[in-house]
Parts: structure tokens; sequence; C-alpha cells
């Protein structure tokens, strides 16, 4: 049923994207003679990989799904969900520099491909194209939403990449850190928050959304850190998964989600809007069973 909610999703979304990622009408003064069509062309191939690669689009789900469970409708909250995949394609891209990963999304690394400088200008090319949706929604409150995220994001992947090259022993305190940033906010609450934030929540409401997101990101994490324990210490990732073993992490995972699923239930009743609260519920129950 899960799968089902997040193939909707990309049938949505998809096309909010696809039509984003071409060139712009520029200036008389600069528009890009013809005869320099074969390196335009390449560079949009570049740009294009990793959307067309397509994950999971969990987190566009989780915008949509909370902007319509307090009832918005769907076209009312596409391009943010959009421009929040588009934000995970270029931070892959980056990311995936970072830590000379091989494979993404079953295909080799985009620097492995085109080279790092390459992969680089189109991680760059991307967050242009993601800020431009992001101004084309013309919702200041979400722009800033986005900002926030976004920062605290980078943040957490330069705190990790500090301690990496220290080989820094993390406390459990310590992985929250890189966690709550990378994952907990950017994967879970964050895009709820955006959807809660279309649906004009009340600052109350948004609080407990956060605190939700909270917990079911830091499970939505440890089971990442399960699934990818020998990949991540083979790249010097941080985690209480390769620190302390795996069954610990599982363990931590189900404390977190039992604790946002009793938030959910007790403090979530105003994303009241069916089949949408009952989708949303079904995506936690999916953090914590998940093998991909």
């Amino acid at each position: 049923m899960v799968q089902k909610t997040l193939e909707k999703t990309k049938k949505l979304v998809w096309p909010e994207i696809d039509k984003n990622l071409k060139d712009l009408t520029y200036p008389s003064q600069f528009v890009i003679p013809k005869k320099y069509n074969k390196e335009i062309s390449l560079f949009w191939k570049i740009n294009r990989d990793y959307p067309e690669r397509q994950g999971k689009y969990l987190r566009p789900t989780l915008v949509l799904l909370t902007a319509q469970a307090m009832g918005v409708k769907v076209t009312e909250a596409v391009k943010t969900a959009a421009a929040m995949q588009l934000s995970e394609d270029w931070i892959l891209i980056h990311d995936d520099i970072e830590d000379d990963s091989d494979v993404r999304r079953g295909k080799p690394a985009l620097h492995k491909v085109y080279g790092t400088e390459l992969a680089i200008n189109a991680g760059d090319a991307l967050h242009i194209v993601m800020w431009r949706m992001i101004s084309d929604i013309k919702n200041s409150l979400v722009s800033q939403e986005f900002n926030k995220m976004l920062l605290r994001t980078t943040i957490g992947q330069a705190v990790e990449q500090i301690w990496k090259e220290k080989k820094k022993v993390l406390s459990k305190e310590d992985y929250f850190i890189i966690a709550d940033s990378k994952s907990a906010y950017y994967s879970v609450a964050g895009p709820m928050r955006l959807g809660a934030i279309i649906g004009k929540v009340t600052p109350p409401q948004l609080n407990k959304i956060t605190e939700f997101g909270l917990n079911l990101g830091r499970a939505f994490q440890m089971v990442d850190d399960i699934l990818d324990i020998a990949q991540d210490k083979s790249e010097g990732h941080l985690t209480l998964a390769n620190t302390k073993g795996a069954a610990y992490a599982k363990n931590e995972a189900k404390k977190f989600t039992l604790k946002a699923m009793e938030i959910f239930d007790k403090d979530l009743k105003f994303l009241s809007h069916e089949p949408f609260r009952s989708q949303l519920r079904e995506i936690a129950g999916f953090v914590l069973s998940r093998d991909h």
C-alpha cells in the first residue's frame, strides 16, 4: 500500500520537475549560438541524470499527504513537493562526491560517470533550479522553511565531515547532531512542516508535527544506517549501527517509532482528512519495516 502511495506521488510530482529542467530565455545579448547545442545538450543530460533515476519520493509524499490531511488540494502543494524532491537530487550529487560513493539508485554515481567537476556543476545547477521553483510558489513561509531545513542539513554534513577527519568516537548525543540535521529534519519533519505550512497550520500544531518528525526521522536514519552498515563503514560514516551494532540501532529505532506513533495518535488529530491521514500512518510503519 505504501509503495502505491509513493508511486502516485511520482506521477504527480515528476512532470513538475521535468518541465523545470530546461534552458531559460536569456537577454538577447546572452542567447547561446546554435553551434554550441552539443555542449548545452550534454549540460542538461548531466543535470537530468539523478532526477530521472527517481528515488523513493518519500519526502515529497510527506509534503503532499500532510497538506492533503489538512484539507489542501493536491494542486496547491505539488510545486512545493517537487522542489523538495529536487533538493534531494542536488544534495545527493554533492554527498556522493564527498563520500566518493560508487553507486546511486542502482547506477554509477554521477562523478564516476562524468567526473567530479561536471558533477559539482550539475549539483549547483539543480540547486539553482530548485530555488527558482520555490520562488514560483510565491509563499514566503515556504521559502523560509526551505532555508532553515537546508541550512540545518548542510550543518549536519559539515559536522560529520569534521568528525570523520578527526576520527572522533561518537557519543549518542554526537550522533543525533548529525542524524537530526541530515535526516530527522530533512527527511521527515521538514517535508511535513512544509505541507502543514501550506495547510495554514497553527504554531502549536506545527510544534507537534515537528516533534513527531523528530522521532520518526531518528528512526528513519537508524534503519538507513542498518541497511547501509557495510557501505557506511567503508566510507567512514559515523553511526550508532556501525559502532554499537545493528541490534542496538534497531531497538532504538523501534523506541523512536513508538514515540512517533503515540504523538501521531494523540496530538496530530487535526491531520484528519482521509485517506491521507491513514496513508501518513502507514508510512510511519513503513519507516521501521522497510528493507531498502
